[in-house]
């Protein structure tokens, strides 16, 4: 009768272990690439200002926040970053630009 207890326990330590192995896949998952090329659906609002941004590049915006700062300080990015239509485009998806 003692190996059930000894069984449960190997049981809850394993769902722990599952559980947990889970969640570090997820948040690995969860993490950007900071490739500017994945906002190429936001060139057009970007650039010409006068076209409303889509989902695409809401979500992607979105997505892509914690790069924004590494897009600011890059020389070939920043003119964009830094542009008022970047800025209307983030205001209309709802996204805010950290000062970095």
């Amino acid at each position: 009768m003692k190996m059930k207890p000894l069984m449960s326990s190997l049981f809850v330590l394993s769902f722990i272990s599952m559980v947990l192995l889970l969640l570090l896949q997820s948040s690995t998952v969860m993490s950007v690439d900071c490739n500017v090329l994945e906002l190429i659906s936001c060139t057009g609002p970007i650039s010409t200002g006068e076209t409303t941004p889509d989902s695409v590049c809401c979500s992607k915006l979105k997505e892509h926040e914690p790069c924004f700062c590494q897009y600011k300080n890059n020389p070939f990015y920043s003119s964009y970053v830094n542009s008022p239509n970047a800025t209307k485009v983030a205001e209309t998806c709802g996204v805010s630009f950290p000062s970095c």
